[in-house]
């Protein structure tokens, strides 16, 4: 008995092959592209009712808090270290989210180690 190799077997893998790497080139690109892209937005969260705001860029880099004069208490500055933390954590959050959502569009889902 005979195995049957389907039609164009072996015929056009060099171009096919020539083909998929173009592809990944290109997907490559795009995906440099769109993380430059990100790394230029800010993202900003609050906490506290607003009392503490972050701004972080895409890069993850804080770059600015803003503190409500209201919430300093000499008092209390273990709870302002927890507003400062929590809303650098909810911003960081938000430009990890972004970012992973763009790459997976780009790679239509498609998770290669390495690639990004």
């Amino acid at each position: 008995m005979k195995a049957r190799v389907p039609k164009n077997f072996g015929g056009g893998a060099p171009s096919n092959l020539q083909q998929l790497a173009r592809q990944a080139q290109k997907m490559q690109e795009e995906m440099d592209a769109a993380s430059n892209e990100l790394e230029t937005k800010e993202y900003s969260a609050t906490a506290g009712g607003e009392a503490v705001r972050v701004t972080v860029s895409g890069a993850m880099e804080v770059k600015k808090i803003e503190i409500k004069p209201e919430v300093v208490d000499p008092e209390d500055v273990e709870m302002l270290a927890d507003l400062v933390t929590a809303a650098v954590n909810e911003a960081i959050r938000a430009a990890a989210t972004e970012k992973e959502e763009v790459m997976t569009k780009i790679s239509g889902g498609l998770n290669m180690p390495g690639l990004f």
